[in-house]
């Protein structure tokens, strides 16, 4: 749950894409350890906001703050080290390596060992990928993942990929950790799991989550607010409650077949 606290800051924010506008104006916050979501119908910018916390995508206006530190333009190496981690709509996995060793990517950026010293795992390298091995063990564990460890990812079916993809996001030990439609194309069961394990990120591991969802049980379930986009601007932010009520946000979107 969140604890009041301000963790990252969107302000007038407004992308164009040549003449079109993918965003225009948008403002919210995130509070440090609540769930945000961010919904809306499809080609409501979503995505695209996502890309500009991340460093993805660099808006011609607007600025994004995270934890008091005001930024226009970062590279999305520049926002990983800060701390914010990012699923993708779709799998961007390496298929024919085991889930160990795709979690184990997710902590390139806290390897301080050269390449050479990695490749040769002597000394200090060896030592260092130990530590870093026992935490992703940690993460396999966390996800009840241990017998498919070894099992080579591509391998699994779509709802174990997702959940290897959210380990190797958990691996960066972020503070803030987006996702992008972590449940799309999976089976009632399979969200249920993957609820559950967002909740537990964010509940045991302290870290704030902002998500993209379509599923709107799981969204006025799981969510402590919610950002509405449509056609690029914001019509309604608030409790899901609120947000449920807001006559806006039933004529756009949750008076469909949603």
């Amino acid at each position: 749950m969140a604890d009041g606290s301000v963790i990252l800051d969107v302000r007038n924010i407004s992308l164009r894409f040549g003449g079109v506008k993918a965003l225009s104006d948008i403002s919210f916050d995130v509070r440090e350890h609540e769930v945000r979501a961010i919904i809306g119908p499809n080609g409501a910018g979503k995505s695209s906001m996502l890309n500009c916390i991340n460093g993805v995508y660099q808006p011609q206006e607007g600025s994004i703050s995270f934890r008091g530190k005001t930024f226009k333009h970062m590279n999305s190496r520049q926002v990983a080290e800060m701390g914010v981690a990012r699923t993708f709509q779709n799998l961007a996995l390496f298929k024919g390596m085991s889930v160990l060793d795709n979690i184990m990517t997710g902590r390139n950026l806290r390897m301080k060992s050269n390449l050479f010293l990695q490749a040769l795992r002597i000394g200090p390298a060896e030592r260092e990928e130990m530590a870093h091995r026992a935490v992703v063990e940690r993460i396999i564990d966390f996800l009840e993942i241990q017998a498919h460890r070894k099992t080579p990812v591509g391998r699994l079916p779509y709802g174990l990929q997702k959940r290897v993809d959210l380990g190797r996001a958990l691996a960066m030990e972020p503070q803030v950790l987006l996702l992008d439609e972590p449940m799309a194309g999976m089976n009632v069961e399979e969200k249920q799991d993957m609820c559950r394990f967002i909740l537990d990120v964010n509940e045991e591991f302290g870290t704030t989550i902002v998500l993209i969802e379509h599923d709107m049980g799981v969204v006025m379930d799981i969510s402590d607010r919610v950002v509405v986009l449509d056609y690029g601007k914001k019509i309604g932010d608030g409790t899901p409650d609120e947000v449920r009520g807001n006559e806006d946000v039933i004529r756009a979107y949750l008076g469909t077949s949603h």
